[in-house]
C-alpha cells in the first residue's frame, strides 16, 4: 500500500485534470455528442442543441484550441467552415458512451433512445468495462494506482 504522500504525489501527475480542463463541461460534451452524430456546422450545433450563440461560439474554440475538433473549409461550400473531430477527438467516443451507459443506469434509470448498435449485427453495443491487459473484466477492487517505474519492462 502506498503511503499517503506518495499517493497524493501520484494523484497530481494523474491527467484527469487536464482533460476536464479540455472538455469537462455540459456544452462541450453536447457539442461532441453532435460531431460523432454527424453534424459539423456552426449552424447545425447551434440548432439542434438550442445553445446560445456566444457559449457555442465559446465552446467550438475551445474543442478547436485543444485539438479535439478541427476547423476545416467545407468541401460542399468553401465559404462555409466544418468543424471536424480530429483523432485525439474521435478518441472520446468510449468516454461518451460510457457516461451516456452510466446516465442511463444512474441517472434516468431507463434506456435511451436512439440506441447505439453494432452495424453488422445491428444489436446494441455491450456496457462499456474496464479491462485488463489480457481482456478480462476488471472490478475495482482489482486494480490498483502505482507508479509507472514500478512496471515491469515491457520485451
Amino acid at each position: 500500500m502506498l503511503d499517503i504522500e506518495r499517493h497524493r504525489e501520484l494523484l497530481r501527475q494523474c491527467s484527469i485534470a487536464a482533460a476536464l480542463e479540455a472538455v469537462g463541461e455540459r456544452w462541450s460534451f453536447l457539442i461532441l455528442r453532435g460531431a460523432f452524430n454527424g453534424l459539423h456546422h456552426f449552424e447545425e450545433f447551434q440548432s439542434t442543441l438550442q445553445i446560445a450563440r456566444n457559449i457555442l461560439s465559446n465552446r467550438l474554440g475551445r474543442l478547436v484550441e485543444h485539438g479535439i475538433l478541427a476547423r476545416e473549409p467545407d468541401p460542399a461550400d468553401r465559404r462555409k467552415i466544418a468543424y471536424m473531430l480530429t483523432e485525439k477527438g474521435r478518441d472520446l467516443l468510449p468516454v461518451l458512451i460510457s457516461l451516456r451507459q452510466w446516465g442511463e443506469r444512474w441517472i434516468s434509470e431507463a434506456p435511451s433512445n436512439p440506441v447505439l448498435v453494432d452495424r453488422q449485427s445491428r444489436r446494441p453495443i455491450a456496457p462499456m468495462t474496464v479491462r485488463a491487459a489480457d481482456g478480462r473484466a476488471l472490478a475495482l477492487g482489482e486494480m490498483e494506482w502505482v507508479d509507472r517505474s514500478a512496471l515491469p519492462r515491457e520485451s
